[in-house]
């Protein structure tokens, strides 16, 4: 397992040193174009920041749970096509997708890949994408406040812990904001407390009921969507992603030192029962772990708006995947340590998340941490990144709304598009209208298709872009 953990990194490493400098090549990044965060700057969703500070944002809204639950329940045809696709679409499809949906909306004043359509295609064509993109974020709003509602139930400590990470990133915002306090002290501190924080969530659980963390969760989405990015989303992201990152460092430096056996054969099943077929199932199912068409929402929407220089645009739109990618390949590597009759028991009884975090939880056990904590923390992460997808889709949907509005002419359109709190409130009402009508079960099994959709759109509109712009597109045309 060692060797299958050393080549996959050292693959992505290659591929972010030469293919990712191939392509800021190509698309012309130079750090002598003001980016739109300067040039549009208005100290609420336009706001320059350091670069490790936008790539935590932007890693923490697109992981979520996607690449671990994804590449777990994938491994079901097999771990070397599923390893196979982590690599190949991460390294030529997903971070070229997040790279060049991140800089086409740098060079379109941080608008989004809507506004891209606009440009070359019409108006027509961005509504038609606008109200796709909206339905999409829609549906995971209100999945994710049902699963994280849930969460909070079954696992009080999660919640707890969330509550208290949620007032620490707005100590650090602040105090970023307001000290001048060099930044590796601040992260250091910051990051040290919200590690000490995990303790007290687990001696001090929440227990509240499911219709309550639902009331909080609304409000707490509204406050995220319209307050300014700098004070609550862009630092608690940042320090969220700590818990990502010491989670993927932890559990690589348990394989490391464990090398465990594979259990599991490698070979191919071209069809799984439960699934259905290889092609195209493996594919819509690995999703966020190779590419994920909610990434261009991400990185058009909130992203684009944060990033202080164009160089930086590599490091989160390119490196950013190629992080999550690794993530992947983890999750492949905690379930292949059990047999294939093991495996399909498991992830049918205890579920995805519950299986990657035990084979996690067993790799940090080789390091001395014990296998109870290890487990927890692994299931804190993931709660708290459902939580940080949810409250950025809620941004995104009303950066949507207003997008929507600036085309039409009509008083109720012109309010919408100059009110944050309007739009927030409409994308919140419509979210919890999907939750609490139950419409949202019906509709989640075809999210895998929809975003898989939503990347080749936003492939083709970049695509577009680039011949406008005199670029050979092809390394956009081909994914």
């Amino acid at each position: 397992m060692v060797s299958i953990l050393i080549i996959s990194g050292i693959l992505l490493w290659l591929a972010y040193r030469f293919y990712g400098t191939w392509l800021s090549d190509k698309l012309g990044i130079d750090d002598k174009n003001v980016t739109p965060a300067h040039s549009q700057e208005d100290g609420v969703d336009y706001v320059p920041s350091k670069a490790p500070v936008v790539l935590g944002h932007h890693f923490a809204s697109i992981a979520g749970a996607g690449p671990i639950v994804g590449p777990v329940i994938a491994v079901a045809f097999g771990w070397i096509p599923a390893l196979l696709w982590i690599l190949i679409g991460g390294i030529f499809f997903g971070a070229v997708h997040d790279l060049t949906s991140l800089m086409a909306s740098i060079r379109h004043k941080g608008k989004s890949i809507g506004v891209v359509i606009k440009s070359y295609i019409g108006e027509t064509g961005k509504n038609l994408f606008l109200v796709f993109a909206f339905a999409t974020l829609l549906l995971i709003i209100a999945v994710f406040m049902d699963i994280v509602a849930k969460t909070f139930v079954s696992v009080p400590s999660a919640a707890s812990a969330s509550v208290l990470f949620m007032m620490l990133a707005l100590v650090f915002g602040f105090v970023m904001k307001r000290y001048r306090i060099p930044f590796w002290l601040l992260t250091i501190a910051g990051v040290s407390i919200m590690y000490l924080m995990i303790w007290v969530g687990l001696e001090y659980p929440m227990n509240l009921g499911y219709t309550a963390w639902i009331g909080i969760l609304v409000v707490y989405i509204f406050a995220a969507a319209v307050t300014p990015v700098n004070i609550l989303l862009q630092p608690r992201d940042y320090l969220n992603s700590f818990l990502l990152y010491g989670m993927m460092l932890f559990g690589i430096v348990g394989i490391l030192v464990m090398n465990p056996d594979i259990e599991m054969s490698g070979a191919v099943s071209f069809e799984v029962e439960s699934l259905g077929y290889l092609f195209p199932v493996l594919f819509v199912t690995i999703a966020c772990g190779a590419i994920s068409g909610f990434h261009s929402l991400v990185a058009s929407g909130t992203t684009s708006k944060q990033i202080d220089m164009e160089s930086d645009a590599k490091k989160v739109g390119y490196g950013g995947m190629l992080i999550e990618s690794m993530l992947a390949v983890v999750a492949v590597c905690s379930v292949i340590v059990m047999s294939r009759e093991q495996y399909i028991s498991s992830l049918m009884t205890a579920g995805p998340v519950t299986l990657f975090s035990e084979g996690v939880g067993g790799f940090m056990a080789g390091i001395g941490i014990p296998i109870a904590f290890g487990i927890s923390f692994v299931a804190l992460t993931v709660s708290a990144f459902a939580l940080t997808s949810l409250d950025t889709c809620t941004r995104l949907a009303r950066f949507v709304v207003q997008e929507y509005a600036e085309g039409h002419s009509q008083a109720v359109s012109r309010f919408f598009a100059g009110n944050r709190f309007a739009g927030t409130l409409l994308v919140v009402l419509l979210g919890m209208a999907l939750l609490l009508t139950g419409q949202f079960q019906e509709l989640w099994p075809i999210f895998g298709s929809a975003n898989q959709l939503l990347a080749a759109l936003a492939l083709l509109a970049v695509t577009v872009w680039l011949i406008k712009t005199n670029v050979n597109p092809v390394f956009t045309l081909v994914p």
